[in-house]
């Protein structure tokens, strides 16, 4: 057993989830804020025209996250597996995941642009782009589509990283990545005048060095996996194991997409350009307080999927139990963010007094059962590290396909632009409900598994195996 696997699974847990936690942590708060960092210059960029400015990119971003979602599906699903091949002692196995991860982010990512660029006036109308908002928006997505490439391999390459236990090497590469399109922001938007494209050209151009980071990791030997050109060759049973327990987060990045479509016309028909401004800048703001928790969630899944493939079952419980407690705490300090100054957030966007003023409102309804978010996150993720896709597909679904949406429709109705804010606590709510109830009654399963490894071994291995 090498090294990592060692820490795996004897390093003591506290210590452990932290380790792995917050490179992973460090590294999504860089992305979340160079995501801000966008919107704030495009803002300040164009003064009187910054609603429709900051419109565009709130209508392009959920067309980017469908791309990010297919590659969050291959990414996370293929962790799993990898985590779990390697708690087996299957190098090879794991290997030949990795290179049909490989295979996947490449086809997928390549079939995303070219039909992304063929059809995208006509996806920008459907998520909610007004004829003022729409020529923003598509300076800015032409670009990014192009891009698709380099955000797929980089999302799926870190998430293996993790899956080996080498949280600082995917943490790195998001630093450089984020860091540069910070710096690289101003200089095309500003100083080169190319407004929101240059925003859009310094994302990508950022993307490709944080790729070839990556790719030099790899190539370097310094990772436990090896990468072999042969295994390129799809693998029916992996690419099925991988969509199978990737569709969770697939799922819930696709549904958040189809919920803008939804969200965006009704914002547009009850408080047009300046309500979809808002919500875009909420979303970033939600993004940015929130995103420590799936640094978490990143550090959980290779503890968890690795001694759960060791049969270590009390060490999978006493993982999700910290990572609970932890992420529980982070969502109470966004909610506290965000309650508590609105308007200085808003501020930094853009000085329109009304956008000001229609967002305090607004965010201080949004965000009012975010306490309950970070426990909804790491259920989903429980689910996916043991590799059980059909539970972790439905928790993924609750919030925004069982709750969020019907409630987004039919609450405006009755309380107009009130009543689709009104909408998001309610089904945080809804979805944290049954998210308590469906963990609790996975404990009981894992303690129930300890128990048979305990009394009868061989029991407890083929157990251990079942979904």
């Amino acid at each position: 057993m090498d090294e990592r696997s060692r820490m795996l699974a004897d390093e003591k847990i506290g210590k452990l989830l932290f380790k792995l936690s917050v490179p992973a942590t460090i590294g999504m708060l860089v992305q979340a804020f160079y995501n801000l960092v966008d919107t704030i210059f495009v803002g300040r960029a164009y003064g009187a025209e910054s609603i429709q400015a900051i419109g565009g990119i709130a209508v392009a971003f959920p067309i980017q996250m469908i791309g990010m979602a297919i590659s969050l599906a291959i990414g996370i699903g293929g962790a799993s597996i990898i985590s779990r091949r390697l708690g087996e002692r299957e190098l090879e196995k794991a290997e030949k995941t990795f290179a049909n991860l490989i295979f996947l982010s490449l086809f997928s990512s390549l079939t995303m642009t070219v039909a992304g660029l063929a059809y995208i006036i006509p996806l920008l109308k459907t998520f909610g782009a007004t004829d003022t908002i729409l020529p923003y928006a598509l300076e800015y997505l032409e670009v990014i589509l192009y891009g698709t490439v380099l955000f797929s391999l980089a999302m799926v390459s870190n998430a293996v990283i993790r899956s080996e236990g080498n949280a600082k090497v995917a943490m790195n590469s998001m630093l450089i990545s984020g860091g540069l399109n910070v710096i690289l922001d101003p200089i095309f938007i500003f100083s080169f005048g190319m407004g929101i494209k240059g925003a859009a050209i310094a994302t990508v151009l950022a993307q490709a060095i944080g790729v070839l980071y990556v790719i030099r990791y790899f190539l370097s030997g310094k990772s436990i996996l090896g990468f072999h050109f042969g295994a390129l060759r799809p693998d029916r049973n992996i690419i099925t194991e991988v969509f199978a327990i990737g569709m969770s987060p697939f799922t819930r990045n696709v549904s958040g997409s189809f919920m803008v479509i939804i969200l965006n016309n009704l914002l547009a028909f009850y408080g047009g350009d300046l309500a979809i401004a808002v919500f875009g800048i909420i979303n970033r703001l939600m993004m940015f307080t929130l995103m420590p928790m799936f640094g978490i969630i990143q550090g959980l899944q290779p503890i968890v999927g690795f001694n759960y493939g060791a049969k270590n079952f009390g060490r999978v419980r006493d993982t999700i139990k910290l990572a609970i407690l932890a992420t529980t705490c982070m969502s109470i300090a966004g909610f506290l963010i965000l309650y508590l100054f609105p308007e200085q957030l808003f501020g930094i966007f853009s000085s329109d007094l009304q956008l000001i003023t229609e967002g305090k409102s607004a965010v201080r309804v949004i965000v009012l059962a975010t306490p309950l978010v970070g426990f909804q996150v790491v259920g989903a993720a429980f689910y996916q590290a043991l590799g059980k896709a059909k539970p972790s597909l439905f928790l993924s679904m609750c919030r925004q396909m069982l709750f969020l949406i019907p409630l987004v429709i039919i609450l405006p109705k009755y309380l107009n632009l009130s009543g689709v804010w009104a909408a998001f606590p309610l089904a945080d709510a809804l979805a944290f409900t049954v998210t308590v109830f469906m963990v609790i009654r996975e404990f009981r399963l894992l303690a129930e598994k300890g128990e048979n490894m305990k009394n009868d071994p061989a029991s407890g291995n083929l157990s251990a195996r079942g979904n």
